[in-house]
């Protein structure tokens, strides 16, 4: 009976050790659309997340201790966003990766910011997620006033005296990024023949087909995500319209080809540089290809966002939030995507979009690498 309650001290040691070691990790997150239409961007960023961790707790940690990853899922609604902020805030969790949504990212930078928590997105482009003078947010990605002109320059550029639509699901970013589109275009003295918005998860757009058929429109642009992106397209081709469709940065997944299939081929969208084609990334990249993981669009972003938090919190000797992000801003940071500098409000300051095209087979490739 003696050994007996031996050994149940011995265990309950045992487990107040490991509780203890464990309470000593320091807790970060990320946080996007684990679910939802844009659950492929969500799995890009939990991937993006965990090797970062992964690699950053083999190298000894931060401030000698390990990371732990918490993943919440928005399901890009802003009152979702919203309150998984509070819950994080709560949780006294110092920094956070996230959201995808611009719609979730704005609403949650307000509660992160009351709770003292800093805030690294990854991949929302709407120019007001930096624009409010709030001293927690930053992004490792561009903003949509940088992709819509780059956008508009190739659409001024090769499809000059053509029709020309301009489509947007009136979500924030959707919305915003047209607009800046449209801005752009005007400016260059382009008017465009039709502006017209969907609802984000409509599945019908035979109608906007129709119009685009009626004024033999020869591009559309896209503010939008993926899935509706790919419905327009197949349904234009439905209806053989073979007018070619472009859109931002949301396109970034292979989820739109498997949406398209062969009719992918032609369409165009914006983003960066790849960033599995850079030298800085390339050890990396091998990491996750050993996995049969293909850290496409926004993953060696999100991976980044962990770079910089960490790298600032080392050379801050604190996870403070208002401490690591004056640490941010007033330095340079080695990461998978290059070495990243950030201004007062949080926007990294050198940014390059270039135009991307589909294939047949659910590729894409550069077409104007230097903005041709």
């Amino acid at each position: 009976m003696k050994s007996m309650k031996l050994i149940g001290l011995a265990l309950g040691a045992s487990f107040a050790f490991s509780a203890s070691a464990f309470a000593q990790d320091i807790t970060i997150a990320v946080a996007g659309p684990m679910t939802g239409s844009e659950s492929a961007f969500g799995r890009q960023m939990k991937n993006g997340a965990e090797q970062a961790i992964a690699d950053i707790n083999a190298a000894g940690g931060v401030l000698g201790k390990k990371l732990a990853l918490e993943a919440d899922d928005d399901a890009c609604d802003p009152k979702q966003a919203r309150s998984i902020a509070e819950k994080i805030g709560s949780s006294k969790i110092p920094f956070v990766a996230g959201h995808f949504c611009s719609s979730s990212s704005i609403p949650a930078s307000e509660a992160y910011a009351d709770a003292n928590v800093l805030q690294i997105t990854p991949a929302s482009t709407n120019p007001l997620f930096t624009e409010r003078k709030l001293w927690n947010v930053a992004r490792v990605c561009g903003r949509d006033d940088q992709q819509g002109l780059v956008a508009a320059d190739y659409i001024v550029k090769n499809f000059k005296g053509k029709n020309v639509a301009i489509l947007n699901d009136k979500t924030t970013y959707g919305k915003g990024l047209a607009d800046e589109t449209k801005k752009a275009l005007n400016k260059a003295g382009f008017q465009e023949k039709m502006f017209e918005s969907y609802n984000k998860g409509d599945k019908d757009f035979n109608s906007i087909v129709s119009r685009l058929k009626r004024d033999n429109i020869d591009l559309v642009y896209v503010g939008g995500y993926h899935q509706e992106a790919g419905l327009i397209l197949r349904q234009m081709r439905d209806q053989g319209l073979q007018t070619i469709l472009m859109a931002g940065d949301a396109m970034n997944d292979k989820e739109f080809a498997s949406i398209t299939g062969p009719a992918a081929e032609g369409t165009l969208f914006t983003f960066g540089p790849d960033p599995r084609n850079k030298p800085t990334a390339k050890a990396i990249v091998e990491k996750f290809k050993a996995k049969n993981i293909d850290p496409e669009g926004y993953t060696l972003y999100t991976y980044a966002a962990m770079q910089v938090w960490t790298q600032a919190v080392a050379k801050a000797g604190t996870t403070d939030a208002k401490k690591v992000m004056a640490t941010i801003k007033a330095g340079d940071w080695d990461t998978v995507l290059g070495k990243m500098g950030f201004d007062a409000k949080g926007d990294i300051k050198a940014i390059d979009y270039v135009v991307y095209k589909w294939d047949a087979k659910g590729n894409y490739t550069e077409i104007n690498p230097k903005g041709s």
